[in-house]
């Protein structure tokens, strides 16, 4: 470009933002986020274009001339006008992400464009509206940037650190800002379902945000595999091509979308074989919630007159606080405690940083999380919330004395030897596959010559090879698809695997399984049998016989269970296949296609 072409295009580009900011043409579109739990939009982030058939329609080059012209401030307030002015549509209990530079908090200019009485005049509030600050700006003064972000915080909005693990700050951002929302980049979340490490690294993000209160948001999900990772990995939500692409209205999360999560969630939850699966909002006590600006006398008469001993503290439905009335009280107590707190409001003595779940959190993960609070926090009511709104609380008393009923009920449904789920809970699956007609591999795994063993080296070596067969099923499974799968124990020698994954991967599971089986059951014999390679025993008849050793048959099939009526119609198909399996002297698997009739692997 020569230097006549490059002034004529510095012109032309300077003309075309002044039209811009001068016309106002600025055209405002939104992305929903959604919850990795269940699939429900929690709020939607506004991104800019610029016109139509323009040269700066792409936002990453009109941002970059806005730059480079000095005009990022007058850019910036345009387009966070334009999102507030369609946000009016807005459903009250979703919020709205808006991008921010972390340079302009101080701004006085940036603060008039956010007072109350603006967002009024477009029907919004502070509770609604979140903060984005790019983690690829460097920010030098954390101390300044941390005042006037509480500047923010004070009034009811909310912070998300945005590009989290692309740019300069990395943790330090995370420490100094302490932020209610984190979105990880991009570039780690695509093909993560292929990526260990960048498994492990986004797991410790995970565990940080469950001990901090932070909430995850995976940005840029493209992938069915994609999603489903993150959902394994406990992200709280996410937002990519995948889910819904930026439209310029409010989107609702697509039903295939949903069903995905909601699928993929369930497999979880039954995968993990955890005594409590149940949401923890079936035990939720939905107790009266306080305004911040509830006087601390109104607090203290309402712990005296119900046997409650703490309260949620909400701005607008949004929990924000927490007081327990032994807290309430040590304030009290102080000199002059009672004179200065009794007609001040209760913001100023709650926790601010209380433990927040989501209704549709696993009870046995909230049971997890709250044991690792603080000590002096750990009789602290947990709050419930449902569509990010107060629904409820729940007390550690409730929570240990429903854990406990549900451990004892789980471990009834144990088998006794190896501790595998048993038969209700192997049926419990089966129905379940068959009214969701969802895909997935059912194997059915059975010891050949088992009984001749039983007799020769008696129950007691028995059992223990049983035990390791078990352990053997479990670990190598688990090690595979640990997120899609289930192993059960019918009873004697038999057991089960429930996949929920490819043709390919059940194949190459089943594989490995037999292989290490047939290396490892050699140890359960004596030197003369392994020599020999059979036992003497005695068959049906009372006769002499020999036995080949202990082998494993694996029978299956893959597919949709959706064509069968019950449990009993499934283990009848399954029988015919194991019938074929047991055929063959010597390990094996056989696995049925039913969505191609005729194919076997």
């Amino acid at each position: 470009m020569t230097s006549m072409q490059l002034t004529t295009h510095i012109y032309d580009e300077v003309m075309e933002l002044e039209n811009i900011l001068r016309n106002g043409n600025i055209s405002t579109v939104y992305q929903p986020i959604i919850s990795l739990v269940n699939g429900e939009v929690i709020g939607f982030e506004a991104l800019s274009r610029g016109p139509e058939n323009s040269p700066l329609r792409n936002p990453d080059d009109l941002f970059t001339a806005a730059e480079l012209h000095n005009r990022t401030w007058d850019m910036e307030l345009l387009c966070r006008v334009k999102a507030i002015e369609r946000a009016a549509e807005l459903p009250k209990d979703k919020f709205l992400f808006i991008n921010v530079d972390p340079h302009i908090f101080k701004d006085e200019k940036f603060k008039k464009g956010f007072t109350k009485e603006f967002l009024e005049q477009h029907d919004m509030s502070p509770e609604s509206i979140i903060f984005e600050i790019t983690e690829k700006t460097c920010i030098e003064d954390y101390k300044s940037f941390r005042t006037a972000l509480n500047n923010y915080i004070d009034q009811g909005y909310k912070i998300a650190i945005d590009d989290t693990g692309s740019g300069y700050s990395g943790l330090k951002m995370l420490t100094e800002t302490k932020p209610h929302y984190v979105k990880i980049d991009m570039d780690l979340i695509r093909n993560i379902n292929e990526d260990t490490f960048k498994q492990a690294l986004l797991e410790c993000f995970v565990k940080l945000s469950e001990v901090t209160n932070m909430k995850l948001i995976a940005e840029g999900i493209e992938t069915e595999k994609e999603l489903a990772t993150l959902i394994n990995l406990g992200v709280y939500a996410g937002q990519g091509y995948f889910i819904s692409r930026p439209a310029a209205t409010f989107l609702d999360t697509p039903d295939h979308v949903k069903n995905i999560i909601l699928k993929q969630v369930k497999i979880k939850n039954n995968s993990s074989a955890s005594p409590v699966s149940n949401y923890i909002g079936a035990i939720a006590r939905t107790d009266k919630s306080f305004d911040i600006y509830t006087p601390c006398r109104e607090i203290k008469e309402y712990f005296n007159t119900d046997d409650i001993t703490g309260a949620c503290v909400v701005t607008n439905d949004f929990p924000v606080g927490l007081v327990m009335k032994q807290d309430l009280d040590s304030m009290l107590a102080t000199q002059f405690g009672v004179a200065v707190f009794t007609k001040r409001p209760v913001s100023l003595v709650m926790n601010t940083n209380p433990m927040i779940v989501d209704y549709f959190t696993p009870v046995s993960e909230v049971s997890r999380l709250a044991m690792q609070r603080e000590t002096e926090n750990i009789y602290d009511y947990i709050i419930v919330t449902k569509n990010t709104k107060y629904y409820g609380v729940v007390t550690i008393r409730s929570l240990l004395n429903y854990t406990s009923m549900l451990e004892c009920n789980y471990a009834r449904q144990l088998n006794p030897l190896t501790e595998l789920p048993g038969n209700s809970m192997i049926q419990s699956n089966i129905i379940d596959l068959i009214t969701t007609g969802d895909k997935c591999c059912l194997l059915y795994l059975d010891l050949d010559n088992f009984k001749v063993y039983n007799d020769t080296y008696g129950f007691e070596n028995g059992d223990k090879m049983l035990k390791y067969t078990a352990q053997l099923i479990q670990s190598e499974t688990k090690a595979q698809l640990p997120h899609s799968s289930f192993v059960g124990h019918i009873g004697g020698d038999d057991f089960v695997c429930i996949i929920h994954s490819s043709l390919i991967d059940c194949e190459k599971l089943c594989k490995a399984i037999i292989e290490k089986f047939d290396a490892e059951i050699l140890n359960f014999f004596n030197e003369q049998d392994r020599s020999n390679k059979y036992i003497m025993g005695m068959d049906r008849q009372g006769k002499g016989h020999t036995f080949g050793l202990t082998s494993l048959s694996i029978a299956g099939f893959h597919g949709s269970l959706g064509g069968f009526s019950n449990a009993e119609e499934v283990g009848l198909f399954m029988a015919n296949i194991k019938k074929e399996a047991k055929n063959i002297k010597r390990s094996c698997c056989i696995i049925k296609n039913i969505d191609q009739p005729g194919r076997y692997s």
